[in-house]
């Protein structure tokens, strides 16, 4: 069950998928979908219900994996601003969750909600954990799957799926976020090459990656490149003095004269169409992502309130902290409802954007306020790392703002329930 399963430590995702292998199950009070007690909010939803037994084994052992490697450090990591990219992603790879939703080339081909699930369990141990596989498998890798050449293809893919090397996406400019036309790095040719020249701001796993999918204007329009880091003219200084996402690598992508031969083009990509369903992929897991951060949340907001005494009695006895967490499993079984249901249409080929923007504008809203709501419910507790609630909390004020500020989902939503777009 999803609220309440434990895989066995480092299970296959691709030997599960394969052979349908079951994970152990943690019968633990406060555990991950549909528990074993009528006390999880899990349960009340039924959820449980809405996935098969591969899914479901699937994000056990993402979840076995964020248990026994990520829980016992990551409030240190964040506190240090800091993660251990390297050997994290060698793992994660050996999981199989690198690209997992991708076919062929190492990758292991699983279904669009069990990815969603490894994204929600991930991001149920931190953003930034989850942040380091979206832009490994749904941006960087997808770019090239979908719109790269065969020999982009083999050349980097099988690397990318085990974790040896790390990509990144260049899209967002210092100047241009939510705006991604207006972008200023431009490409040029030079006899039979490439000629790269301008800046990308806030890019996870920048200044630890070995290739960057770098999109730029050229004079027949915004195109995709693949860019070893290092090709001489490319640097990755680091972002520091981050209050969100401090468990992550974030970089700025500074190109100065960065040549590339002409095979270094996405040759499939061409206009905005390239970078934006990358962007969509990347969203659809923040869908998920977003409500594995909630649940460890509420999770941790109900133990503590059962287990804190005031005034001689438990936490969890005062009607107020019932109404409280009464209303924040409500939202977070309809995130959940919807997030599956997305997955489904995603599965069937049936997704939209503005679906996945449905998706991301509420999830996300609704785990901020879960996470800040929690924070209440444990007092002063609520502002140490020795619990995760303000943790998850302020990362996802990144996730709030990144793949798509909240203004730019209404906007996409508003566009297809009017037929006219806001955008200027």
């Amino acid at each position: 069950m999803l609220f309440s399963m434990v895989g066995s430590g480092g299970q296959d995702l691709q030997s599960a998928a394969r052979h349908g292998r079951r994970a152990p199950r943690d019968t633990r009070r406060g555990g991950t979908i549909g528990c074993m007690t009528s006390t999880t909010p899990w349960d009340l939803f039924a959820l449980d219900r809405l996935v098969d037994d591969t899914e479901r084994d699937l994000a056990a052992a993402v979840r076995s994996f964020v248990d026994r490697r990520v829980r016992p450090d990551v409030g240190t990591w964040f506190d240090e601003a800091r993660l251990p990219v390297r050997e994290l992603a060698r793992e994660l790879g050996d999981l199989g969750v690198m690209g997992m939703h991708l076919e062929g080339y190492g990758c292991a081909g699983s279904s669009a909600t069990a990815y969603g699930l490894a994204c929600l369990e991930l991001e149920a141990g931190d953003s930034g954990l989850r942040s380091l596989v979206s832009v490994q498998g749904s941006l960087a890798m997808y770019a090239i799957h979908r719109w790269g050449s065969e020999e982009q293809r083999t050349t980097w893919l099988p690397r990318m799926a085990t974790g040896e090397a790390l990509g990144c996406f260049g899209l967002t400019e210092p100047d241009f976020g939510s705006d991604p036309g207006g972008m200023r790095t431009r490409a040029r040719r030079d006899g039979s090459d490439w000629v790269l020249d301008g800046s990308k701001m806030w890019i996870t796993n920048g200044s630890v990656a070995d290739v960057a999918v770098v999109w730029a204007r050229t004079d027949e329009g915004i195109r995709g490149f693949v860019v070893p880091t290092d090709t001489p003219g490319f640097s990755a200084p680091e972002i520091t003095r981050k209050l969100s996402l401090r468990a992550s690598v974030t970089s700025e992508l500074v190109l100065e004269g960065v040549r590339l031969p002409a095979d270094a083009m996405l040759p499939e990509a061409a206009g905005l169409s390239g970078p934006l369903s990358c962007l969509n992929e990347a969203r659809f897991g923040i869908v998920f992502g977003a409500m594995g951060a909630a649940r460890d949340c509420l999770r941790t907001a109900l133990d503590y309130a059962r287990d804190r005494q005031i005034f001689d009695q438990s936490l969890a006895s005062f009607q107020i902290t019932q109404t409280k967490l009464a209303d924040m499993t409500l939202e977070l079984g309809k995130g959940m409802l919807l997030a599956l249901h997305l997955g489904r249409l995603k599965d069937a080929g049936e997704l939209r954007p503005e679906q996945v923007s449905l998706g991301k504008l509420n999830n996300v809203r609704e785990a901020i306020g879960i996470a800040r709501e929690c924070r209440t419910i444990l007092g002063a507790n609520g502002i140490s790392l020795e619990y995760p609630v303000l943790r998850h909390a302020n990362n996802l004020e990144s996730v709030l703002t990144y793949e798509g500020t909240s203004e730019v989902h209404q906007l996409t939503i508003g566009r297809a329930l009017t037929g006219e777009s806001a955008f200027r």
